[in-house]
């Protein structure tokens, strides 16, 4: 990563000195197949720039990381590429006011998901690339101004192997040469742009809305084909289209639409205008629940929102990121909602974006939604729950806050105001004051301008007949924000809890009176941020707790009920609740929650409250009652539904003892089985995981599972079980795989890291927390920041949840001062898991 950073003051200036009309970029791909005798695997990249100097100045830098730069020309003039490239700079001067610079160089295939990502499919030897470039990884396909302000036109030759397919944002086609030629783009920024090429299977449609159309395309990898849906994807699709067609009033703007699922992915999707990319865990080999299917639509229908926000309109500079993900992750919920068959997705947004915001926003390293971003590795850390979960709450709270009809004329006129240009947030606030009337830059400095989130908490009186004489809300925090915010009251009524009566308020400072709410009769539970109209963690008084500790299942509401699940896992965590009790109310009512994608995240926190949060000395109890519950409820699932496929990789997940396994062995040999439940190969992995970690599957019958699954998908399992079995031996093999040798592919390094770190392992793997402290630094430095995020992240020892682990982490930030500030904000976070964790195990002890 040295040499790799640009900072916003260069990027700045930059901008001031010089203007881009125009780039052609040429890549020879055929380097792709066959075998290759190079250290590193390269292509050939010839990159035309045509662009004018429009402030004072007569020097600047192109981006490229390469590992040769053959010839640059500036103006026709040849520069020493040994003089001028320093292996991420290319130096250029003597700026006349029109120039065209050339750059041939060979740029290198990536392993690591960061570039021009190349893939060698197990299953039938193919090769398959894309490019991935978000923040600022184009410069490692092709020589550029690599700063989202810089637009420009593109356009795009591509030769590749014989009977290849190439695509881009552009439409192409190929020549009588065999050359790939698109069409040129739009003006877009550099991290947008994209190649796809290989023998990818390649499914098509098309969108009609009045005289526009759009050709729809989707592909992924020909040994997935049969898996895939398409289907789906392209209905999706159209009813995105609809949607914003509908409420944007401006027709998309990019030509044709295609989409490709691509593997060893390092995000969700990127949404590359007109070709966009998605990971393509997408496709699902087997069965899978609804909740995995409205991911993905929510997914879909965020990248379209971003061919607005994002595409046609982008931020100066990653200071303003959340003009586009914290819309487009606003959106994906908002049109899922509306437009397509999971109208409960706001339920899913309430139960499973908010809580990575709430995480991510009590971290040490929180910061306001428009972040201060100094440096692109500044940048890479800020794709969070904050800019992208937070953000979009706060969104939800603007339609709350000046309605939605202000909103949606807000987002027209910003983007016919500033098509295809760039924007900060005040061009923004300018439109919505226009629209709504209202004072935002009040509002946003409260919302969008600080960090942290406040607790809401109900605070009743009642009369001598039980009624409420006065309901306050209680806010607290750092920050006090004005929240609209409904105020729901409920009460038992034949074995249901439902709401009577509802109040929305402006809660402002430290005290707010509702007053509408006064002569009510008792309600049994009082559930502020009723409907999830704000952001903010929701407490409760001891009665409506003791009330969700007894009837949480009897709420019949599903959002309310998964508000409530939220509440007391946030209590949880902030160590106001023990984590045995947040199981106790999982086991007595998870088994009655009726939608699947809340169910799923319950089974995850309930997951990390016995493994983070439980006092260690009840540890094994508390996993011996998850693995009890579990059956019980699979056994009682109704066969063949997603409820009984949830409650199994639960159950697999928490098996522990030797009659769990048994039954696991007997559910992948045939001499076991569970009326309705499919075991199908996704399954058999997720059955055979624990054995491999608990010493019940060896190397030879992992072998065999891969020989059932010899696919990509099956060498990933394979990777992470072989890493998860519980010998000595392994765990240096699989430490030494990931952080002394760079072989590996970032989807086999993510997946040898899950397979490392078993909570059931903590003795086995202790020894590796001093190897972390003294190794960190220097994987920092050698590897692409990706990976140096993957391995931080991962192999940080916070299952040696102890003080001494909490003392050596505060050592190593008290010695690594000047360490590079991405890589300390990572241990810093890690760091603030672990003293989190402490707290709430001296909370559980407390109970005990």
């Amino acid at each position: 990563m040295p040499g790799e950073n640009l900072s916003r003051d260069e990027a700045h200036e930059r901008a001031a000195l010089l203007s881009v009309d125009g780039y052609e970029v040429v890549l020879d791909l055929r380097s792709a197949v066959g075998d290759s005798d190079e250290p590193v695997r390269t292509f050939g990249s010839r990159t035309t720039i045509r662009f004018r100097r429009t402030g004072e100045g007569t020097s600047t830098f192109v981006d490229l990381i390469a590992p040769s730069v053959t010839s640059v020309t500036l103006n026709g003039r040849a520069l020493d590429p040994a003089v001028v490239f320093d292996g991420s700079r290319i130096a250029v001067d003597g700026l006349a006011d029109e120039n065209v610079l050339v750059v041939d160089a060979r740029c290198a295939y990536s392993r690591t998901g960061e570039g021009m990502h190349r893939f060698v499919d197990p299953e039938d030897g193919e090769v398959y690339l894309y490019t991935q470039y978000e923040p600022a990884d184009a410069r490692r396909v092709y020589a550029n101004f690599e700063q989202p302000d810089l637009k420009a036109p593109y356009r795009f030759s591509v030769t590749a192997p014989e009977g290849w397919t190439v695509w881009s944002n552009g439409a192409g086609e190929q020549d009588a040469e065999g050359v790939w030629r698109f069409a040129e783009t739009a003006p877009i920024s550099t991290y947008i742009t994209c190649v796809v090429a290989g023998p990818y299977h390649y499914v098509t449609d098309s969108y009609t809305r009045g005289d526009l159309e759009i050709p729809l395309g989707a592909m992924c990898r020909r040994s997935l084909a049969k898996h895939f849906d398409a289907d789906d994807v392209f209905l999706i699709t159209k009813q995105g289209f609809d949607f914003f067609h509908d409420n944007f009033d401006y027709p998309y703007p990019f030509g044709k639409y295609d989409q490709a699922f691509v593997p060893e992915y390092n995000l969700g999707a990127m949404e590359n205008p007109g070709m966009v990319t998605f990971r393509e865990e997408y496709i699902y080999r087997g069965k899978v629940t609804q909740a995995a299917y409205e991911s993905r639509a929510n997914v879909i229908l965020h990248e379209m929102a971003h061919m607005w926000f994002g595409d046609l309109v982008t931020m100066v500079w990653w200071d303003d990121l959340w003009l586009k993900e914290s819309f487009a992750d606003f959106m994906g919920s908002f049109v899922n909602a509306e437009a397509t068959r999971f109208t409960n997705s706001w339920v899913t947004f309430a139960n499973n974006r908010k809580s990575w915001a709430y995480r991510a926003d009590q971290l040490p390293s929180t910061h306001p939604i428009t972040a201060d971003i100094r440096d692109l590795e500044d940048a890479k850390l800020n794709f969070d729950g904050i800019t992208y979960a937070k953000g979009a709450s706060v969104l939800k709270q603007l339609v709350a806050y000046a309605g939605r009809d202000a909103f949606l004329e807000g987002a027209r006129r910003y983007f016919k105001r500033h098509a295809y240009g760039n924007t900060r947030l005040a061009d923004l606030l300018t439109i919505l004051e226009e629209t709504s009337g209202r004072d935002m830059k009040a509002w946003a400095k409260s919302w969008l301008q600080t960090s942290g989130v406040n607790a809401l908490t109900p605070a009743v009186t009642y009369d001598a007949e039980g009624r409420i004489t006065e309901l306050a809300v209680l806010q607290e925090g750092d920050e006090l924000r004005p929240h609209r915010a409904a105020v729901g009251l409920y009460r038992l009524t034949g074995g249901e809890l439902v709401r009577y009566a509802r109040a929305e308020a402006d809660i402002t400072g430290t005290r707010t009176v509702v007053t509408e709410l006064a002569g009510e009769e008792k309600p049994d539970l009082v559930l502020v941020n009723d409907d999830d109209l704000t952001y903010c963690k929701i407490r409760f008084d001891a009665d409506s707790l003791a009330t969700l500790r007894a009837h949480l299942g009897d709420i019949t509401d599903p959002l309310a009920r998964a508000l409530c699940w939220s509440a007391l896992w946030n209590l949880t965590r902030d160590g106001l609740m023990p984590a045995r009790d947040f199981v106790s109310v999982v086991l007595a009512f998870a088994g009655r929650e009726t939608d699947i994608g809340v169910l799923q995240m319950v089974h995850a926190w309930t997951r990390s409250a016995v493994t983070l949060y439980a006092a260690p000395a009840w540890r094994e109890e508390g996993g011996r009652l998850l693995a009890e519950g579990g059956l019980r409820e699979l056994r009682l699932a109704e066969p063949g539904s997603e409820h009984q496929l949830t409650w199994a990789r639960f159950f697999a997940a928490t098996a522990a003892a030797d009659a769990d396994f048994q039954l696991l062995e007997g559910l992948l040999d045939g001499t076991a089985k569970i009326d309705g439940l499919d075991v199908d190969q996704e399954l058999r992995w997720a059955l055979l995981s624990p054995l491999a970690a608990h010493g019940r599957a060896d190397e030879a019958r992992i072998g065999e599972e891969l020989a059932r699954d010899d696919t990509a998908t099956g060498k990933r399992h394979q990777t992470r079980l072989l890493a998860s079995r519980p010998s000595a031996a392994v765990k240096a093999q699989a430490w030494a795989q990931v952080v002394e040798s760079d072989v590996l592919s970032n989807a086999l390094v993510e997946a040898t890291i899950a397979g490392f770190t078993q909570p059931s392992q903590r003795e086995l793997i202790a020894p590796y927390a001093e190897k972390y402290f003294a190794s960190i630094e220097r994987l920092w430095a050698e590897r692409s920041i990706q990976i140096g995020m993957d391995v931080v992240r991962g192999l940080f020892p916070g299952l040696q949840d102890d003080e001494g682990t909490l003392a050596a982490t505060d050592a190593w930030l008290s010695a690594h001062a000047s360490a590079a500030p991405a890589l300390r904000r990572l241990v810093l976070e890690a760091r603030d898991d672990l003293a989190r964790a402490l707290r709430a195990q001296a909370c559980d002890g407390r109970a005990a």
